[in-house]
């Protein structure tokens, strides 16, 4: 396992690292076996950043990574988020009362004195515009209540407007091989600004694992029924946007860029730390088999330069006109 600085706070991070999603909610059923097995198994791999949020499975996945801190020794980074237990979710409910309420919680959940990092999770756009909202923040830290913060954002634009408060110490956006915009202007200005930036649906919701085909079938409860053509509500991050049939065409022109001895999983995971400004990628896993195939990535050799430029060449000649102005 390789290790990169997040922002400014000091930690060296696992550049492949664990995202909590999947274990919570929203991906069909995971037993509390199977995830408490992910976890186990991205640490003894050496993982150890953790992403989280306080609505992922209304704080089952919070609870979870706190009985993985309790059964572990190693210094494990928890990160979080706020915000998307507004109901109605708009810029007026990122006040100090609620958002101190969300840390609190999280603080229970998660069974700590302090949150590691909290993000603010894709707050309406509005919310960039409110220095008032990120000065809560600050007297949170002052407070002791969380060590430090960032944003996880929808759009590039919103990344590089949080790069506007001082404090801001990282900021989580759609990162892979379908999803590339971030890499040109924002990856710039975040390195800049010494800012982390969190890969998140790093295998564009399973496209790029590799393991999917057109009669692939989710669970009721996963969330990818209702998005595979980009529909219904959160357009653009399912599939990273890709209509799921286009996806899996262009998955199949990947495969014989994937070294030997690689999944394609791995594969688009290695793309992603080509770029030096990412601090980290956060894949979901269900199991351990999964979590410790996805750790594996961070020791694959670095992708030659023909792959890179023909991986950019399919995203040009397919993807880019779908996906790249929008987000």
């Amino acid at each position: 396992m390789q290790y990169r600085e997040l922002g400014k706070t000091g930690w060296q991070v696992s550049d492949i690292s664990f995202g909590a999603w999947a274990i919570g909610s929203a991906w069909g059923p995971v037993s509390d076996d199977d995830a408490l097995a992910a976890l186990h198994a991205s640490i003894d791999r050496g993982v150890n950043f953790i992403d989280t949020a306080d609505v992922y499975g209304d704080g089952r996945s919070e609870r979870l990574v706190a009985r993985i801190l309790r059964e572990r020794s190693e210094r494990i980074y928890v990160a979080t988020k706020a915000g998307r237990r507004l109901d109605p979710h708009n810029a007026a409910g990122y006040n100090r009362e609620n958002l101190t309420a969300f840390v609190e919680r999280s603080l229970r959940n998660l069974e700590v004195d302090a949150l590691d990092l909290l993000q603010l999770h894709c707050p309406p756009h509005e919310i960039y515009y409110m220095p008032e909202v990120f000065g809560v923040l600050d007297d949170l830290v002052r407070a002791g209540k969380l060590l430090f913060y960032g944003v996880s954002v929808e759009k590039v634009e919103e990344g590089l407007k949080a790069l506007e408060f001082s404090n801001v110490q990282s900021v989580q956006i759609i990162f892979n091989i379908f999803r590339q915009r971030p890499s040109e202007l924002f990856f710039d200005q975040a390195k800049r600004c010494k800012v982390g930036i969190l890969a998140r649906v790093p295998l564009a919701s399973g496209l790029l694992s590799g393991r999917m085909t057109a009669a692939t079938a989710f669970p009721p409860d996963d969330h990818r029924n209702f998005n595979a053509h980009g529909e219904a509500f959160d357009v653009g991050e399912t599939f990273s946007g890709v209509d799921f049939r286009e996806g899996l065409e262009a998955v199949e022109q990947l495969r014989p860029l994937v070294p030997p001895g690689a999944t394609l999983a791995q594969f688009a995971l290695r793309w992603i730390l080509m770029f030096d400004a990412v601090s980290c990628a956060i894949p979901g896993a269900k199991n351990g088999s999964q979590a410790a195939q996805n750790a594996l990535a961070s020791d694959l050799a670095p992708l030659p330069e023909d792959s890179m430029a023909r991986i950019r060449a399919l995203y040009d000649a397919r993807i880019r006109d779908k996906v790249h102005q929008r987000w």
